[in-house]
C-alpha cells in the first residue's frame, strides 16, 4: 500500500478538526452575538491546523486517541487565533489579508477584533480547565500553566512579540542581531508549537528521555517554521499564501533573510530540520508522520 503524502494526512485532520468546531460554539441571542460571531469567523478562515495536529500526532505516539486530544488541540488553535487577530491589527502589523481573507478587524471592527482576540484567549483556558480535557487534575492543572507560560509576557509568545516590536523600532548592533532574532523566532512563532508538542507527550504520559526529545524536536521545528515564513514573505505568492507579503521588509523587521540572505537562510532550515529528525528517532516508525511534518515545514508553499 502506498504511503499517504503528509499534506494529504495533514488535510483530513484538519478536516476533522473543523468539522468538531460547531460543538464548541453557542451564539447568544443578544447583541453580544458579534463577539462570539468575530471569534468564529477568525478560528474558522482555513488554516492548516499544524499546532492541533503536533498535539495529536505527539499524544498518539503513546496510543491517545483523537478525542481525548480534542480539547487541549481546540484551546490552543483558540490561543493562536486570537494572537493573530492582535497581531493584523493597525497598532501591531496592520495587515487586512489572513488566509486569504480579510482580517477580523477589517470583517467587524478594530474595537470587535480586539475583544474577539480575548474572547479566543480565555475561552482557550476555560476548555482547558474542563474534566473532559483530561481527567486527572494534576495533569489537567499542569497543562494549564504550561499554556500559560508558553503564551505569555515572561518566556513565551507575547514576550516574543515585545521583542519584534522593539527589533523593528531600534537599531541593534549586528553582533546582537542573530541571537535576538533566534530569541524572537523561537518565543514568537516557536513556543507554541513547542506547547503542541509538549502538550502531546503530557497527555500521552511521555517519561523524560521521551519528552527532551520531543522538545528538541518542536525547538528546531519552531525556527525553521519562521525561517520558512521569512523566505515567504520575499519569494511567495500572495494567493497562494493568503497574506499580505513583503511585510517584513516594509517594517524593517529583522529576520534571517535579512541578515544572510536567503541561501543561507534556507539552509539554515535544512540543518535544523534534519537535527529535529535525527531527534525524535527513539520512536521509530511511529514518528514518521512528525518526521515528515518537520520537511513540510520548509518545503511549504504557504
Amino acid at each position: 500500500m502506498l504511503k499517504k503524502d503528509i499534506k494529504d494526512i495533514l488535510k483530513e485532520y484538519a478536516l476533522r478538526f473543523n468539522q468538531e468546531i460547531a460543538r464548541y460554539f453557542t451564539f447568544p441571542q443578544g447583541d453580544e452575538r458579534r463577539v462570539s460571531e468575530a471569534m468564529h469567523y477568525s478560528l474558522t478562515r482555513g488554516g492548516k491546523r499544524l499546532r492541533p495536529f503536533l498535539v495529536y500526532e505527539t499524544a498518539g505516539l503513546f496510543g491517545v486517541s483523537f478525542e481525548n486530544s480534542l480539547n487541549t488541540a481546540m484551546a490552543l488553535e483558540m490561543l493562536h487565533t486570537y494572537s493573530l487577530i492582535h497581531d493584523d491589527l493597525p497598532a501591531m502589523d496592520n495587515d487586512d489579508l489572513r488566509r486569504g481573507f480579510p482580517t477580523c478587524h477589517k470583517q467587524f471592527d478594530e474595537a470587535t477584533a480586539i475583544i474577539a482576540g480575548d474572547g479566543l484567549l480565555t475561552y482557550a483556558f476555560e476548555i482547558m480547565s474542563r474534566p473532559s480535557t483530561v481527567s486527572n487534575c494534576q495533569i489537567r492543572c499542569r497543562l494549564i500553566e504550561m499554556l500559560a507560560n508558553a503564551a505569555g509576557a515572561f518566556n513565551g509568545m507575547v514576550a516574543g512579540q515585545m521583542l519584534d516590536l522593539i527589533g523593528s523600532a531600534y537599531s541593534i548592533r549586528k553582533d546582537d542581531q542573530e541571537d535576538l532574532i533566534k530569541r524572537i523566532e523561537e518565543m514568537k512563532t516557536g513556543r507554541l508549537l513547542r506547547y503542541a508538542v509538549e502538550a502531546g507527550a503530557v497527555l500521552g504520559g511521555a517519561n523524560e528521555e521521551e519528552l527532551k526529545a520531543l522538545i528538541n524536536y518542536s525547538r528546531r521545528i519552531g525556527i525553521a517554521f519562521q525561517i520558512a515564513d521569512d523566505i515567504l514573505d520575499v519569494t511567495g505568492d500572495e494567493r497562494t499564501v493568503g497574506k499580505t507579503l513583503h511585510k517584513d521588509e516594509n517594517q524593517n523587521k529583522m529576520t534571517f533573510v535579512s541578515l544572510y540572505g536567503l541561501d543561507t537562510s534556507r539552509q539554515i532550515a535544512v540543518d535544523l530540520i534534519q537535527a529535529a529528525q535525527a531527534d525524535i528517532t527513539m520512536f521509530g516508525p511511529r514518528a514518521q508522520n512528525l518526521k515528515d511534518l518537520a520537511s513540510y515545514i520548509i518545503n511549504r508553499n504557504h
